[in-house]
């Protein structure tokens, strides 16, 4: 169990960075970190990290086929939540 909470710590830490990272690159206009990297670790369990993260850089609140994925994957994910403690 604490190595589960230890993933989740670090899978959120990791997204909050990385989108930090890409807001970095984009402000210098280097080549960016692609979205699907992106969003591959809110699949992972990041979104918490990830939905921080947009908010404090302003990265990605804009782009609405980011949010639209990004808000999909959070949906998914609180039914699989909801479904398992539904029938635990």
């Amino acid at each position: 169990m604490i190595a589960l909470l230890f993933l989740f710590v670090v899978l959120n830490l990791s997204a909050f960075a990385l989108i930090g990272y890409d807001k970095s690159l984009a402000k210098n206009r280097k080549r960016r970190i692609s979205e699907n990297t992106l969003l591959i670790l809110v699949v992972l369990g990041g979104t918490i990290g990830s939905g921080i993260a947009m908010l404090f850089f302003r990265h990605k609140t804009s782009k609405k086929s980011y949010l639209l994925r990004f808000w999909a994957i959070a949906l998914i994910q609180i039914v699989v939540m909801v479904l398992y403690f539904y029938f635990l």
